[in-house]
């Protein structure tokens, strides 16, 4: 049987075009794939399980990659990625893994307790066969004041947290920098997604903020250089100290 290509999965918000969300996240599944993925999609009814959307749905994403070239549609042998998709000359989110270990250094850090937990229903796919992770709970402080600004869970898989020095995380080291410096993961990517919550009863207590107030809710997902995730971390930022900004390149490959 001919391998099928494995999109990343996505939460979708019910208040966009769900066709659009799905299918820039099918795109940047496919213009992020490493070189020895498969080029064949599963079927639209699968596809449409995965994301959770309906067929009409599915086939309205696909449709739109067709039309970009990134995929070509084929009558009874399937969806195929294009061979040069990795050629065009999209507008990507660009970073890098220094990059990250910047962003996350420099405030002074509290690791408040670690050990294992079992893994989140709504994250059992980034750890498959794997009942328990274990989990690291940070909180970060302005160096002046004191105040809290941010507080992260951490999961790691519990084969690379056995190689985790918990003295690195309370010296303040971002997890990134000590699962790529000390533990020696080949980190290959990081994938981001951001959102506006409402502050819960823990996130309230631990930065000190009205329950139910905006909060910046970052989830990043780390993938080793075979494709596993290593880290799936919860970051909750406060709302009236921070704000999303993203720089846009128009990169050539």
């Amino acid at each position: 049987m001919t391998p099928l290509f494995t999109p990343d999965s996505v939460e979708l918000n019910r208040k966009l075009p769900l066709w659009y969300q799905v299918s820039q996240s099918l795109r940047a599944s496919i213009l992020g794939r490493p070189p020895q993925a498969p080029d064949r999609l599963p079927p639209e009814d699968q596809l449409a399980g995965h994301y959770g959307v309906s067929v009409l749905t599915m086939r309205q994403a696909l449709k739109e990659l067709e039309a970009e070239g990134l995929i070509s549609r084929h009558r009874r042998r399937g969806t195929f990625i294009e061979p040069d998709a990795r050629r065009s000359r999209p507008v990507r989110l660009l970073g890098s893994v220094d990059t990250i270990v910047a962003q996350q250094s420099g405030e002074p850090t509290t690791l408040l307790d670690h050990g294992p937990e079992p893994v989140p229903a709504e994250l059992a796919e980034h750890f498959p066969g794997v009942s328990e992770a274990m989990a690291y709970r940070r909180l970060r402080c302005e160096r002046e004041s004191g105040e809290p600004t941010n507080w992260a869970l951490n999961l790691i898989r519990p084969d690379v947290a056995e190689h985790i020095d918990p003295a690195d995380l309370r010296r303040g080291w971002p997890m990134t920098k000590v699962l790529r410096d000390r533990v020696g993961v080949r980190i290959s990517r990081i994938t981001d997604t951001v959102e506006a919550r409402l502050a819960d009863p823990e996130t309230a207590r631990l930065l000190q903020v009205p329950l139910l107030s905006p909060i910046l809710h970052y989830t990043g997902v780390t993938y080793d250089g075979e494709g596993r995730v290593v880290d799936v971390v919860r970051i909750h930022y406060r709302g009236d100290r921070f704000a999303f900004s993203v720089t846009l390149e128009n990169v050539t490959d």
